[in-house]
């Protein structure tokens, strides 16, 4: 039985070598290694938790380069795909200040959204516990009609499913095509993850402010009441915010000196999805004490992947998060 398998774009990330500059300004790139789900695996494991990747590269240097280091990372890879037609995708990346970041992607056709149902590794998904995705896959055919046939594959064999808008607007023809692919997702998923914005956009308010609780319960009710069990809602530094059937509740951040927050979104559901995993009954467990713990636990996995420039990179193990957290329950 596997414990977490996440589902998407395994990537090469082009990080400015500066931070300060808007995209039209940067001198020079890094590569490294990145995309959501494969960071998201990569947390995991590096928590303590089993995890594997389904996905798609080019079969190219960079192609290969990733799988090394997800094998390095313990990451299981056996539903990796290499692809003889496109590459390997990627993102170049410009960061205006360390908590925001402008994305453009090379992508068309890019390998990761060329996945088929037929390469999904069935036996995989038949025997995992979590199946994670984001909306990346669901911006094309085939890895759209692959994503939702894996999801329902899970979900037959009594599998929770969790969902990450992660909305990266260069990728859709439009914010409505995004909206109308995502609102798919709903009924079909536990576990909701979402930031401020996507709240904003799926649930058609203008904005949506961290300290603005009522309108977070409203805002996240309303989701909730559209199909999954669980919705959480990320805040960047200020924290995260739950809602469940039986309540809801804010979780405040950790301040810490941010170097670059990419990553961090991926590295708190990581360390979600590695508490819910351990619980026989995730559903059952659910309380308003119980969510507030996991998400400490989660806000601090998120903190610490902002010390550190990249993405897979910056993640932390889970002896740094327990001694974070440790640290700041006795200065308290």
């Amino acid at each position: 039985m596997m414990e977490i398998v996440t589902l998407g774009e395994v990537l090469i990330d082009m990080f400015p070598m500066k931070i300060g500059q808007a995209m039209g300004e940067v001198e020079a790139f890094t590569p490294k290694p990145g995309g959501a789900p494969a960071n998201v695996a990569v947390a995991a494991r590096r928590l303590g938790r089993q995890s594997a990747f389904i996905g798609k590269v080019g079969e190219d240097l960079f192609g290969s380069y990733l799988k090394d280091v997800l094998d390095k990372e313990g990451v299981d890879t056996r539903g990796l795909r290499f692809d003889q037609e496109a590459r390997t995708t990627m993102a170049i990346i410009a960061m205006p200040d360390e908590n925001s970041a402008e994305f453009v992607f090379y992508r068309n056709p890019g390998a990761d959204f060329r996945l088929t149902t037929e390469e999904l590794d069935t036996n995989l998904l038949l025997k995992t516990k979590i199946f994670h995705f984001g909306s990346l896959s669901l911006t094309h055919e085939p890895a759209r009609g692959a994503t939702i046939a894996a999801l329902q594959m899970v979900k037959q064999h009594g599998g929770m499913v969790s969902f990450d808008m992660n909305y990266r607007p260069a990728l859709w023809q439009s914010p409505e095509e995004a909206l109308v692919q995502s609102e798919k997702m709903l009924p079909l998923v536990d576990v909701l993850k979402v930031n401020e914005g996507e709240v904003a956009l799926l649930c058609g308010l203008e904005t949506v402010s961290p300290e603005d609780l009522d309108t977070l319960y409203a805002a996240s009710g309303q989701l909730l009441a559209k199909g999954p069990v669980l919705v959480v809602v990320t805040l960047g530094s200020q924290g995260s915010y739950f809602r469940f059937s039986g309540g809801g509740g804010y979780v405040p951040g950790f301040k810490v000196d941010t170097v670059d927050a990419i990553g961090c979104g991926d590295a708190f559901t990581a360390g979600l999805l590695s508490k819910i995993v351990q619980m026989d009954d995730w559903k059952e467990a659910l309380s308003e004490s119980y969510l507030t713990e996991v998400l400490t636990f989660a806000n601090a996995v998120g903190a610490l992947t902002s010390l550190k420039r990249g993405t897979i990179t910056a993640l932390p193990y889970l002896d740094e998060v327990n001694h974070f957290l440790d640290e700041r329950t006795n200065h308290e």
